[in-house]
């Protein structure tokens, strides 16, 4: 069947689609009916009873391939690489899950996993689901208020973390972060579970810290606990998240589902293939693939501890990829300049032997022309971008490449996948012509494995995705759909900037910027004009051996997009900078730049990679006079 035959088939019959997608997974009691018009937005498969880890680990192990790797941790910060079969999985994981219970967690108490790229973050992700526990993965070596802000909105149990995360050229201490967090939270977690790593000891508060092998040393293995459909595997709270939190709940089956189905449909992965995404356990994609899906579908999958560039340099990538076998590789955009701007030319990639390496997946940050351009030139390989979101948690659009590969269309993460009714509305509900730019929203219900609803804060919800328009869920993005259905998305919503009365999409110019030959990457912001409201401000980030003038290439770059988009852009004005202000996930936080451009006060975003950027922003604006009075 071709994509369109299985799109079509998913919007005759929605609930028989994804009845006969559930037949893949084990059910303790199979949903007997799909949709359920209860909760806040409806729910899936909540007649069924499931378990989470059973259809990630111990089917496996059941089906004859308890040999196979499940887990491989490659570590260039250590040294050291290790796999996990999936029987060694599974022990490990009852042993961990036997052990919280023994502490007394019970099906739906929260347990808060703080932890760096090891596998004992994934074994104590899989250990919660084994007994009904509801995790919720806090980025590792987060600031210690942000913690605390999470632990009162989550109030877990227990506390899973590590005393240390490693760096390129230093050690992150969590205990300490983790130490003030739970002085600075009105809820106090009953115990805390530590790995403590080789690189630094952590101090340990007697009666409340547990050591990780000693914590489990007589424990029980715990057997999988079935649980409702609708009971929540995980909170995860969205990386923007400032002040209230807003904590994404993903429930079970309709998660086993959508995962289970996008593996072999989106990126070509099935029993046995070892499957890559580089990003981290704190992000979505760290949840559903890095842990989730890769083992629902019995793959292998990799746990990175390394950088794009500099563990040790910029052909890391390369290495991992050739030394396990690599089928698929999900990676951000942003990490791909990173690589590409180290090493322009892709000398590194040609030391690797990457035959096993059927194509690349993009997500995160729109992927521009240019990089995809120069990713495909230099791996010779499908570069395929697509598109979702933390309160998805799978692909809104994607190119179905396990179904067919459909044709790339640069700039466009593809088509809609089954499940998503995709529309572009004007500001009054409406819908566009075709090209025309627009708000994306989806039409609801959504499909299997998107959020349900927030924890604690179900008005929130509706007013953060429901309410502005009414029977589509508001997914914050700005773009266009073209004569073939394609997607294209060009900004998030409050990023698309209003010249003296035309909406302009910033992702446009930063696709223009990023042509120019000696740009690596770049950024667009709106920043206030008294003539004509807003006016766009470039930033480049320059290939490394770039000798022209920084002058001669903000001139040029100009020039383009005067060229390309024309007079009305109103863009004049372009700045080199050494670095952008993105966030550990790899997103580039043009909002606080607007607010740097416009003089605005700015409080660093408590998942801003480095704060010190924003000074380098702020300098770099002063040099162009393109910068308010106000504190930075």
């Amino acid at each position: 069947m071709t994509y369109r035959d299985i799109y079509d088939a998913w919007k005759a019959d929605p609930e028989a689609f994804w009845l006969k997608a559930a037949e893949d997974i084990d059910w303790d009691r199979a949903p007997a009916k799909g949709w359920f018009d209860q909760g806040p937005v409806g729910e899936w498969f909540s007649d069924a009873m499931v378990n989470t880890c059973w259809n990630a680990v111990d089917r496996h192990v059941k089906a004859g391939r308890g040999d196979q790797p499940a887990l491989i941790h490659d570590s260039p910060v250590t040294g050291s690489v290790q796999k996990i079969t999936f029987s060694e999985l599974r022990d490990r994981v009852a042993r961990l899950a036997g052990a919280l219970q023994a502490k007394g967690v019970v099906k739906g108490d929260r347990v808060i996993i703080y932890m760096p790229m090891v596998p004992e973050a994934i074994i104590a992700m899989l250990a919660c689901a084994r007994i009904g526990a509801i995790h919720s993965v806090v980025f590792g070596g987060f600031a210690a208020r942000e913690l605390a802000v999470r632990i009162d909105d989550a109030t877990p149990r227990a506390i899973i973390s590590a005393s240390c995360g490693i760096e390129p050229g230093r050690i992150v201490s969590y205990k300490p972060l983790l130490d003030t967090a739970i002085d600075m939270a009105t809820h106090k977690p009953e115990f805390c579970v530590i790995l403590q790593r080789e690189q630094e000891i952590a101090e340990m508060v007697p009666g409340r810290d547990f050591e990780w092998d000693s914590f489990q040393q007589d424990a029980v293995p715990a057997d999988c606990l079935p649980v409702e459909g609708n009971h929540p595997v995980y909170i995860l709270y969205t990386s923007g998240t400032t002040g209230k939190p807003k904590g994404v709940i993903r429930h079970s089956a309709g998660h086993l589902v959508a995962l289970n189905w996008s593996m072999k449909n989106i990126y070509d992965i099935e029993a046995g293939d070892v499957y890559w995404a580089a990003s981290d356990v704190g992000w979505v994609v760290g949840h559903s693939y890095i842990c989730y899906a890769p083992l629902f579908a019995g793959a292998t999958t990799i746990i990175f501890e390394g950088k794009p560039v500099g563990t040790p340099d910029a052909g890391t990538f390369w290495r991992v990829i050739s030394e396990h076998k690599v089928k698929s590789f999900f990676t951000a955009p942003t990490a791909i300049r990173a690589v590409k701007r180290e090493d322009p030319e892709g000398k590194l990639i040609g030391n690797y032997d990457l035959s096993a390496l059927k194509a690349v997946f993009l997500a995160g940050e729109r992927a521009d022309p240019d990089t995809i351009t120069w990713l495909e030139d230099k791996l010779n390989l499908p570069v395929l971008d697509h598109w979702w979101q933390t309160e998805t948690g799978w692909s809104i659009a994607a190119n179905p490449f396990g179904i067919e590969h459909l044709p790339v269309k640069k700039g466009s993460p593809s088509v809609a996948m089954p499940g998503y009714d995709v529309h572009i509305l004007d500001d009054s509900g409406n819908e566009t012509p075709t090209g025309t730019l627009g708000a994306i929203a989806i039409k609801l219900p959504l499909p299997p494995g998107a959020l349900p609803n927030l924890w604690n804060a179900e008005a929130r919800l509706h007013k953060a995705y429901f309410e502005r328009f009414p029977g589509y869920y508001e997914t914050g993005d700005a773009g266009y759909v073209d004569a073939d259905g394609y997607l294209y998305i060009m900004a998030r919503t409050d990023d698309v900037i209003n010249v003296a009365g035309h909406r302009l999409s910033t992702g446009a110019m930063e696709e223009v910027l990023a042509s120019h030959p000696a740009v690596a990457e770049a950024a667009v912001i709106g920043a206030s004009d008294p003539l004509k409201g807003e006016v766009p401000l470039g930033f480049l980030c320059l290939k490394r051996g770039i000798e022209a003038p920084d002058e001669q290439i903000t001139r040029e770059v100009v020039a383009m997009v005067r060229d390309k988009i024309g007079p009305v852009a109103a863009f004049k004005t372009a700045c080199v900078v050494e670095r952008l202000p993105k966030t550990r996930s790899g997103k580039i936080l043009r909002a606080i730049m607007a607010k740097v451009a416009n003089g605005e006060t700015v409080t660093a975003p408590a998942t801003i990679d480095d704060p010190a950027i924003l000074d380098e922003i702020a300098e770099a604006l002063k040099k162009v006079g393109h910068i308010g009075q106000g504190d930075s």
